[in-house]
């Protein structure tokens, strides 16, 4: 029988504290699970470990995604349209976590955990490997049970800054929040910005004020220039999500991913 090679997969909190040693800048990714199937979800988790992402974002496809942008929405459209559960898709992460070593965050909403029941679905994504859980649509005040779940089982929960935080409220979330604190870029879904100004820099400086605890900027980041910018303002790492899955929508069997890993050797290219 053939022996598995296990990889040992670092936290959250770990890769951010060995990221800071070394003075690199995290790129985070996201791309749609099953999105056009798994056996592509899995050879592009494979490729952007292969590139040089430090943390991977995999969403769960929901037909109710409010967060989310026109792309994004059409990735889980595609997704869903194959008949595939969060369930199926956690199962087979497993088999795909043991061979990587970048930590996977599983991003879904609330309405799919509550579906499954809270402690049943935490449990679900630690045997999947994963080491982090964003939940957009997450209420602040009913987060207890989730992050007591989360700590207990060694997966980090981390929770979302929007620009219309009071300080006040940005000192609740970055204490109970995990990992790192993902500050919203702008108001209303993801998807393709043309630009940020100065007031995402001024959200940024507002609230490492607050905490120590790093800070990833995501939400309309869609290429190299501006996430060496957000990179610029001091953060410790940057999200791209639509221009990620918007490379897969263009997938194709015979050209395989390699639109895909160009584009993110091009992001990784503009954070050295």
């Amino acid at each position: 029988m053939k022996k598995l090679n296990i990889i040992m997969t670092q936290s959250i909190s770990e890769t951010f504290r060995i990221l800071k040693e070394k003075n690199e800048f995290a790129l985070v990714p996201f791309i749609t699970a099953g999105d056009p199937d798994l056996d592509v979800t899995e050879q592009a988790l494979e490729a952007l470990e292969a590139e040089g992402a430090s943390v991977i974002e995999l969403g769960l496809p929901y037909s109710d995604s409010l967060a989310d942008g026109p792309v994004i929405q059409a990735a889980a459209a595609r997704a869903l349209s194959n008949d595939i559960s969060a369930i199926d898709i956690l199962v087979r992460l497993e088999s795909i976590t043991q061979r990587l070593s970048t930590p996977i965050v599983i991003f879904t909403y609330y309405n799919l955990v509550l579906c499954q029941g809270i402690e049943n679905f935490v449990l679900k994504i630690v045997s999947s490997g994963a080491k982090g859980l964003l939940i957009p649509d997450l209420p602040l005040e009913e987060s207890e049970e989730l992050l007591e779940l989360c700590q207990s089982n060694k997966l980090e929960l981390i929770l979302l800054i929007a620009p219309t935080s009071s300080p006040e409220r940005i000192q609740m979330i970055a204490e109970k929040s995990q990992g790192c604190l993902y500050l919203v870029a702008a108001n209303g879904v993801t998807g393709l910005k043309s630009d940020f100004d100065i007031e995402v820099k001024n959200f940024i400086n507002k609230v490492k004020k607050i905490t120590t605890k790093p800070v990833i900027v995501g939400f309309g980041v869609s290429n190299a220039s501006q996430a060496a910018l957000i990179k610029s303002w001091g953060v410790a790492g940057v999200v791209l999500g639509s221009a990620f899955v918007r490379q897969l929508e263009i997938y194709s069997k015979k050209e395989g991913l390699s639109s895909f890993k160009n584009f993110c050797r091009q992001i990784k290219s503009a954070l050295a």
